[in-house]
Parts: structure tokens; C-alpha cells; sequence
């Protein structure tokens, strides 16, 4: 999957009190990168835990489930784009599906 864009993820764990999230997000983004998914089972194949959400819309939890990272996911196209990427706190304000 062509994944837009990994300057997110860096800007994230580049964060003072966030380095532990490099990492695991680093390790989701080099599985993302060479798979081929064509939707959530392919997904789930991969990262078991993650969920749909609606809207084109996929979280996955990272670290453990201290983090979360929303993608939006062209299938067509193999295309993910980062839509959301905080705190399972951060998370829990924001509307996942529409973000």
C-alpha cells in the first residue's frame, strides 16, 4: 500500500513524552507499506486487532493500545492516508469515522 504520509507518524514520535510510539509505529508502517490489502480481512491478517470504523475509515492500535492511528483506505487505488494519529485519550475525543 502506498501509504500518505509518513512525515505524520514521524511528527508524532518526535513529540517529547511520545519517543516510546516510534517504534511500533514504525514497525505498522513498514508491514502497510508491502502489503496488498484489499479490504479489513486482508487488514486483519496483518494487525488482528485492527477495526473498521466506517467511511473508508480503519484504526489500528499501536503500542500495545497506548496509541491509535486512523487511516483512510482506497483499496482501488492502494492508497492509506493518515488521517489521526494520538493517545487512546486523544482518541477517544474525536469521531473516528469522519476524521
Amino acid at each position: 500500500m502506498r501509504i500518505v504520509s509518513h512525515r505524520k507518524l514521524k511528527d508524532f514520535y518526535s513529540q517529547p513524552g511520545r519517543e516510546d510510539a516510534k517504534a511500533p509505529l514504525e514497525h505498522w508502517y513498514a508491514i502497510a507499506d508491502n502489503a496488498v490489502w484489499s479490504g479489513l480481512t486482508d487488514i486483519r491478517k496483518d494487525f488482528a486487532s485492527a477495526d473498521y470504523v466506517g467511511n473508508q475509515h480503519y484504526v489500528f492500535n499501536i503500542g500495545g493500545n497506548k496509541y491509535r492511528l486512523v487511516v483512510v483506505a482506497e483499496f482501488m487505488m492502494g492508497y492509506l492516508f493518515i488521517r489521526f494519529v494520538g493517545t487512546h485519550q486523544e482518541y477517544n475525543k474525536i469521531d473516528a469515522s469522519t476524521i
